[in-house]
């Protein structure tokens, strides 16, 4: 087994009005993610030549390493932003009680299978 069918990750995307809400439902009923986590922020940002300053919402979404190609295209598909933000960050530990509930409430893995 690699890290890729037992580790974990937090992937990380901003968006505003429903496409939030569109994403999470995706995840969620997908089994892609165990937690999904939102918090309101601003961001600042050159787009297209002009600096920006707008409010959205973080996505901070817990899963398994080995979601992650489908994970992005849920993401990619429900979004309304040309670039959406899409970014993975691998966990290198964590408490496995955790842990081990991310793997009981997310769909079992399809590699080796």
């Amino acid at each position: 087994m690699t890290d890729a069918d037992t580790g974990f990750c937090m992937v990380l995307t901003t968006a505003q009005g429903e496409t939030g809400q569109k994403i999470i439902q995706a995840l969620l009923s997908k089994d892609l993610a165990a937690c999904v986590q939102v918090m309101p922020i601003k961001s600042h940002y050159v787009w297209q030549g002009v600096l920006r300053e707008e409010a959205e919402d973080l996505l901070i979404i817990k899963a398994k390493l080995a979601d992650w190609v489908e994970i992005e295209i849920e993401i990619r598909t429900a979004h309304d932003y040309d670039v959406p933000e899409i970014l993975r960050f691998d966990v290198d530990a964590g408490g496995q009680s955790y842990l081990d509930w991310i793997t009981a409430v997310t769909r079992p893995s399809l590699r080796g299978a």
